[in-house]
Order: C-alpha cells, then sequence, then structure tokens
C-alpha cells in the first residue's frame, strides 16, 4: 500500500469534521478559518522511541498520548483546540498497528473537536509529532508570567501517578488495580482542556504538569518574578500512588513527570470560584501553596522544612 492508499484508508476522516475547515487533507497545505475576535494559539511536541516510550509499548496508547500532550498545553492556555497536524514516521507499514494507533488518536481528537488537517508519513525509526492549534478569545489567554505573591497556587488532579506508573511492568489481566490504575494514567493521560477555559478569568498564571510538579511550578514562578511556600500534606496524592510509593509518595509526585495536570496560581478573592470548579469540571482541584516575593520554593511539612532535589525531566540533562 502505497503513501496516498494509507493517507486515504486511516488519516483522511480522522478526528472531527469542523466546519472551519475551508480544505483539510488531500492538498500541498490545509487551509482554515479563523473567527475574528480570537488569538491562535499553537503547540507541537514529540514522541520518539526509546527516549518517550519503550519498543512495543501500545499503539492505542501511543495515538492517544501523541495528542493528549499537546492538548494538554492548548490547557494550559485556556484555549480551545482545533486542528492538528500529525508527522507520523514508521520504519514499516503494519496496518494492525495503525488501526490501533488510529483509534487511539481519532477517539480523543473526537472527544475535544480537534480536526486532523494534514501532516506527513514517512519511513524510519518510529517517531510521532503533532501540532496542535487552539483559538482563545483575544486577551484571555492563560501564561506563565502574571502571578502575583499572596496568590494561592493549585494543583488539578493527583501528581506522581505517571511516574509509578513507569515502575509497574507491563500489567496483565490478574495484575493488581493498582499496578493497572498507575500504568493507565501513564500510558492515556487526560488533558485538562474543560478546566483550562474555565479559569481563563481566574487563574492569574498557568502551567501544564509535563516534567514534574516541582520543576513546572518553578517555571511558573520564574516566569512571573515570585517564590513559593508549598505544604507537603496539601499534596494531592492517589491512594495507590500512597500504597505503591510508601514513604516516598510526595517526592515521586514532586519529581515525577507526564501527569498533565493544570498548575495555577489565583488571587484569594477566587478562592470560592475555584472550589465550584472541581464538580462542574469534575476535577478535584487541591491548593498546595503560597506565592511570596522570595524567589524559589520552600517544602514544609507541619511546620519542618523539607530538604528536596528536583529530578523532573529535562531532555538534555546528562
Amino acid at each position: 500500500m502505497d503513501e496516498t492508499q494509507l493517507i486515504d484508508r486511516y488519516f483522511r476522516d480522522l478526528g472531527a469534521n469542523r466546519g472551519d475547515v475551508a480544505l483539510g487533507i488531500g492538498d500541498d497545505a490545509a487551509l482554515l478559518r479563523v473567527p475574528p475576535g480570537v488569538e491562535l494559539v499553537l503547540t507541537t511536541d514529540a514522541l520518539i522511541e526509546g527516549a518517550h516510550f519503550l519498543p512495543g509499548a501500545p499503539a492505542n496508547s501511543l495515538g492517544h498520548r501523541a495528542l493528549a500532550i499537546n492538548l494538554s498545553d492548548i490547557a494550559a492556555m485556556g484555549a480551545d483546540p482545533a486542528w492538528a497536524l500529525l508527522s507520523l514516521n514508521m520504519p514499516a507499514v503494519d496496518e494492525s498497528w495503525l488501526r490501533d494507533f488510529v483509534t487511539g488518536f481519532g477517539a480523543l481528537a473526537a472527544r475535544h473537536n480537534v480536526a486532523l488537517v494534514g501532516g506527513n508519513l514517512g519511513r524510519g525509526p518510529l517517531s510521532i509529532t503533532v501540532e496542535l492549534a487552539g483559538l482563545v478569545p483575544t486577551g484571555h489567554a492563560l501564561r506563565r508570567d502574571r502571578a502575583r505573591p499572596g496568590d494561592w497556587l493549585y494543583v488539578s488532579g493527583s501528581v506522581g501517578d505517571a511516574a509509578q506508573g513507569l515502575l509497574q511492568p507491563v500489567v496483565t489481566a490478574d495484575g493488581s488495580s493498582d499496578a493497572r490504575y498507575l500504568r493507565q494514567r501513564l500510558e492515556y493521560p487526560t488533558p485538562r482542556v474543560e478546566l483550562g477555559e474555565a479559569l481563563r478569568e481566574i487563574a492569574s498564571a498557568c502551567i501544564d504538569v509535563s516534567d514534574g510538579l516541582y520543576v513546572d511550578a518553578q517555571r511558573l514562578l520564574r516566569a512571573s518574578g515570585c517564590g513559593a511556600q508549598l505544604q507537603i500534606e496539601q499534596l494531592p496524592l492517589s491512594d495507590p500512588l500512597r500504597r505503591s510509593a510508601g514513604e516516598e509518595a510526595w517526592r515521586t509526585a514532586l519529581s515525577g513527570g507526564e501527569d498533565y495536570e493544570l498548575c495555577f496560581s489565583a488571587a484569594p478573592e477566587f478562592k470560592d470560584h475555584i472550589d465550584e470548579l472541581a464538580p462542574k469540571t469534575g476535577q478535584p482541584i487541591s491548593c498546595i501553596g503560597r506565592l511570596r516575593r522570595e524567589s524559589g520554593i520552600t517544602l514544609k511539612s507541619g511546620n519542618s522544612v523539607m530538604q528536596f532535589s528536583p529530578s523532573g525531566w529535562d531532555h538534555f540533562r546528562d
């Protein structure tokens, strides 16, 4: 099967059918209608075999994750996802693998009204790159650089699960429910798109947690020129993580990546609004600390200051 046949069979109608796509897959480039009064939000990320996933990783999960990690960036900007481009390199054509891959990608795309409008197929080591575009009302995008001392710091969902899931062996049908939960959190992350949209008028700054809560919170704080005091007891830890990691659960929560939760700051007067968001979005939200003028992060357990050396993900760390 040649490239054109593969595109026609697996990719031409993948994702949502959007009325703002003037010309999608099939030409040299896509034509898209950007409505007035909005700003275009663009992001891109890649999954590369050996760096981001092991050989033999489930194709369905890879399709889901390739889109999910980009949706998480769009969520952190408070934007509505719209159009995707997919560049897929494969060592050989494996139609069974392709069917599973597009099923994972397509289900998530349809859920978030994302249309696949173009991309590229090539032969080579397995790698998956997605470029995703979103739309946000002009002047209402969430950013990293607008937090202020006195704001509260929040995080959605639970953190540390995906990192612990990476330590789990491939889970069999009779594996423990904790292992299955943690592995699922790694292989099928849930981008918090609805929460990001709801935070447009509430959050002062926002970032998605992809490289570890401690590292990503520091990025937000540095961009905003402030620091924070975090309370370890307030970190949202799932029961499976607590049982699996024991006393080290809080360290895993701070250093582990791939959670794709949202970490955001908000002024104290928005506390009641944030409390109302959890039932509306179906996602727990935890207040984990408060911002201050002094730079850096201080970790406290009770009244004791805790020592912690972050080990979040960095592509270029030796």
